[in-house]
């Protein structure tokens, strides 16, 4: 593939969506979520899409409108669009290189820290080190492993549904911001909660709760 330099791609992006009358707000955004895929597939040349995934990160919430500007970013040339019609197989995206191949570069097959410049590059390394990361514990990998974690801890399997349901609906974040680092811990508070929340357990019906002697005489005055 060809080198990458990110930040002169950028650059010349925005100078040329700054120029191009045609773009609207949902086309920025849409422009842009597409860049964050290529940057998390290391700038491979073509990679591929899943619509829900693309609207969620670009806001979009009308599918008309993420058509309708996916359409419109590939006829006006920022990017090649080739959709595959088929929910289980994504789509194939192709972003036009705005940029150069000098200066600070990024390229899936290199792994340097640096250059004589003093640019740091995204290497090998640090996509590594996110991979372990988010591999520790950060989110559960399925429905099951929450299920039989909220049983250990003395918890019901509906509870365990909700806390995934839950959590999975808003992407693992708190408040819809900060990223779960330890749903173990999460699920933990949640538990907690549930059970303060828990209504107190009925009375016995066969406690005499007023302690009124079943034969009282009530012809005489309280």
């Amino acid at each position: 593939m060809s080198e990458i330099n990110y930040i002169k791609h950028l650059n010349n992006a925005f100078l040329k969506i700054e120029q191009d009358n045609r773009l609207n707000p949902s086309h920025v955004s849409l422009y842009m979520a597409l860049f964050k895929l290529w940057n998390s597939n290391r700038f491979v040349e073509v990679f591929y899409i899943f619509r829900d995934e693309v609207m969620q990160c670009s806001k979009i919430g009308s599918k008309t409108t993420y058509h309708r500007c996916i359409r419109d970013l590939n006829n006006w040339n920022y990017i090649s669009y080739l959709p595959s019609h088929n929910p289980f197989k994504g789509s194939q995206i192709r972003l036009t290189n705005f940029g150069t191949s000098t200066g600070q570069v990024v390229d899936s097959h290199r792994t340097n820290i640096g250059t004589s410049s003093g640019q740091a590059l995204v290497s090998n390394i640090n996509i590594n080190k996110h991979i372990i990361n988010k591999n520790k514990g950060a989110q559960p990998q399925n429905e099951n492993e929450v299920i039989a974690f909220f049983k250990k801890e003395k918890s019901t399997k509906k509870e365990a549904q909700m806390f995934f349901n839950h959590y999975e609906g808003i992407d693992w974040k708190i408040s819809g911001k900060a990223t779960i680092t330890n749903w173990k811990a999460t699920a933990r508070k949640w538990i907690l909660k549930a059970n303060e929340l828990k209504p107190p357990k009925a009375h016995d019906h066969n406690q005499d709760n007023l302690k009124v002697s079943k034969d009282k005489n009530y012809s005489e005055p309280l």
